[in-house]
Formats: C-alpha cells, sequence, structure tokens
C-alpha cells in the first residue's frame, strides 16, 4: 500500500447538509430530494439530504419514508404537529451536521440543482451566499404584495442584500454559534437576515430562478395571515431595531436554533409564506 508523504497534508471536502421544510408537497417532494442528492454528490462526497415534514396532512409522510428506505443519505424528521415555517427552519438547521447548510422549499418554485451557483461562491471570506430571484413566477397580487413587504421590510431593518425573502440559501453552520433564531412563523427569514448582517458577517449574492408552483396552493395569501404577519414584522422590528435586544446576547430562556421541540418519535415542514 502507498503512503501518504508526511509533508503532503491530507485535504478534505467541506460537508454540504441539504434540507428542505416541507408541508403537503406530496406532489414535490420526491422530485427535489432525488435533484438534490445527485446535485449534492457532484458536489462533494460528504453530504446529506434532510427533509422536514411539518405536520404535512397529505400523503407527504408515506413518501419521504419509503425515500428513506431507498436513499441512505437522506434523513427525514417528523413532526407531530405543525410548527409553522419559522420552525420547520429552526428544526432544519437543528438536524444539519455538515459544514454548509443549504436549504430552499418543498414546493418546487426553486430548483435544488442550482445550489452548485450558490457552492461556487462560497469562501474562506464567505458566510452566506443569498439567492435572489431573477423573476417571481407567481400571481399579479402575489408580486405586488411581495414588492410592498420586501421594500418595507428593507427600509425598516435596513438591510442591503437584493431579496430579503428568497429561501434559497447556503450558509456556513459555524455562524449558528453567534446567531440564535427565536420565530416560528415566516418571519423567521427576516430575522435571520437581520441578525446576520448586524453580526458582521459577509454576505455574497447571486441570481436564481423562480418557477410557477405545480401542486398546492399558498397557505399565506389571505388576509388574516397577511395581518398576522404585519404584526409579527411590528414586533420584530422592535425587537431588533429599536431595542437591539440580539446584540446584548441571548436573553433568558432565548431559544437556540436547535432548541425547536422534539419531533414524534419517527425517523427523524411549515406554514408557506410570501
Amino acid at each position: 500500500m502507498t503512503r501518504r508523504p508526511a509533508h503532503v497534508p491530507m485535504t478534505t471536502s467541506p460537508g454540504l447538509s441539504v434540507f428542505f421544510p416541507a408541508y403537503n408537497d406530496a406532489g414535490t417532494i420526491a422530485s427535489l430530494v432525488m435533484t438534490a442528492l445527485m446535485t449534492a454528490e457532484k458536489l462533494t462526497p460528504d453530504f446529506e439530504v434532510i427533509v422536514i415534514n411539518d405536520g404535512s396532512r397529505d400523503n407527504t409522510a408515506e413518501i419521504l419514508d419509503e425515500l428513506a428506505r431507498i436513499y441512505p443519505r437522506l434523513r427525514v424528521v417528523h413532526h407531530v404537529r405543525n410548527r409553522g415555517y419559522g420552525g420547520a427552519l429552526r428544526s432544519g438547521f437543528e438536524t444539519a451536521s455538515k459544514d454548509w447548510i443549504f436549504y430552499t422549499d418543498g414546493d418546487g418554485q426553486y430548483d435544488p440543482a442550482e445550489m452548485t451557483v450558490l457552492w461556487e461562491q462560497r469562501g474562506d471570506g464567505v458566510d452566506l451566499v443569498n439567492g435572489y430571484k431573477i423573476s417571481r413566477s407567481d400571481p399579479f397580487h402575489r408580486i405586488v404584495i411581495g414588492r410592498v413587504y420586501h421594500h418595507t421590510v428593507k427600509l425598516l431593518f435596513g438591510l442591503k442584500v437584493r431579496d430579503v425573502d428568497c429561501d434559497f440559501r447556503l450558509l456556513r453552520r459555524t455562524m449558528f454559534e453567534r446567531i440564535h433564531l427565536e420565530k416560528d412563523s415566516g418571519v423567521i427569514c427576516l430575522e435571520m437576515m437581520k441578525k446576520i448582517t448586524d453580526a458582521g458577517f459577509h454576505i455574497a449574492e447571486v441570481p436564481v430562478h423562480h418557477y410557477h408552483r405545480t401542486h398546492g396552493t399558498s397557505q399565506f395569501f389571505n388576509f388574516r395571515r397577511i395581518a398576522r404577519t404585519g404584526v409579527d414584522v411590528l414586533k420584530l422590528w422592535w425587537a431588533l431595531v429599536i431595542r437591539r435586544v440580539h446584540q446584548r446576547g441571548p436573553a433568558p430562556g432565548a431559544v437556540d436554533v436547535g432548541a425547536s421541540a422534539p419531533a414524534d418519535g419517527r425517523p427523524g415542514g411549515g406554514s408557506r409564506r410570501a
């Protein structure tokens, strides 16, 4: 057997965790998982794919359990009840074990194969590679509401990123040693981007495609949810912009990103947002 010379360092590839929050995504989740497995394998030998089934009421759970029996690199976490989009993301970040974490939604409006574009932008000086939609493929009313939300929160929270709410991100896992996420609703992305920005982490941005929804319907666009999101944004603005509580260190009893409630004991998603 040939020995490696003592002066030649052993090189290792960075690990990659890919995860999807899924809620009633039976029509899309299988193809997304298989695309993620094939794409991640091309990027690094050290990878895992995770799906957080956030209390789905369709047959998402059965599909995922069957996929997990076929693909050993797939890990499935089942929430016994729907915890909301933020709860599903926090569960995904907790479960992920590799150096880099990529996530996108389980509804198929983004192509997991494009994680390659984000992977190529990571480097020693980059902590987060944030996607931004080239063009939003949604009904007109969703585009209008999304743009109003985007420009409003950028102004309120002093954010410079091109797309606050593009759920197509590659993050360095060590950031979560300093970033503690607490929200269970869809405003978790706003919370995350504000805390990452204020902590001084370096963000790179790349354009990604956004596709029409082919299965299911959005759970977000009704008056009650929009009103609730508005209240959540104002509460978050008060906490992070006015009181700046996140810059004082974790508050007593604050929940770390990995401190979500336990799953229901099965091998181990989220309400849809804007």
